[in-house]
């Protein structure tokens, strides 16, 4: 039996281009989720896909990064499916692991995968940096204006009602209020 597993990142994404190839090829049941790739842990689906294939099956994905993002979790579900005796499918990628050449594919293209999340993550780490360095503010912006917090420290110490109250007077909570006061 062949077993369908599609996955995209985003709620804005769609799953039916994944879909419809997995159903083309074949696949008689698929299993879809919009959740990051990242950690297989999370994905629900994943784990029923891995759950509900049995010894002769084939699981079928339409390219390797919508299983897996890094080679230890490639190589964790590659196991599984092994020691199930269940076939790995790739069909954009032509790979196939009932082959040596198939699996060498596989592992392949499972390191370029995870190098292209750590270049990613990489990127983001640098950007961020730059752009803290050129005094880009991250995070919502602030209700209260400088001088309204200034204010608002002076008041704290004489406020003869509840922090609650003082805090709803400024339209903020109260875990905010104190975090405010107590910066320097």
């Amino acid at each position: 039996m062949k077993i369908g597993y599609s996955r995209v990142s985003t709620q804005g994404q769609d799953l039916k281009t994944q879909i419809n190839k997995l159903t083309d090829y074949g696949c008689n049941k698929v299993f879809s989720e919009k959740i990051s790739g990242k950690s297989t842990e999370q994905r629900k689906e994943l784990q029923k896909a891995l759950e509900f294939v049995r010894e002769g099956d084939s699981l079928v994905v339409t390219r390797l990064d919508r299983l897996a993002r890094s080679v230890v979790d490639l190589g964790q579900i590659a196991e599984l499916l092994q020691s199930k005796g269940v076939n790995l499918v790739v069909t954009d990628q032509s790979i196939d692991t009932t082959s040596a050449s198939g699996k060498l594919m596989f592992y392949m293209i499972s390191a370029f995968a995870e190098f292209e999340r750590d270049l990613i993550n990489e990127r983001c780490a640098e950007g961020r940096e730059k752009a803290l360095a050129n005094g880009v503010k991250f995070g919502r912006k602030s209700k209260l204006t400088p001088k309204q917090v200034d204010t608002l420290k002076s008041e704290f110490s004489s406020w003869e009602g509840s922090k609650t109250d003082l805090a709803e007077k400024y339209g903020i909570s109260r875990a905010s209020l104190y975090r405010l006061v107590q910066e320097d």
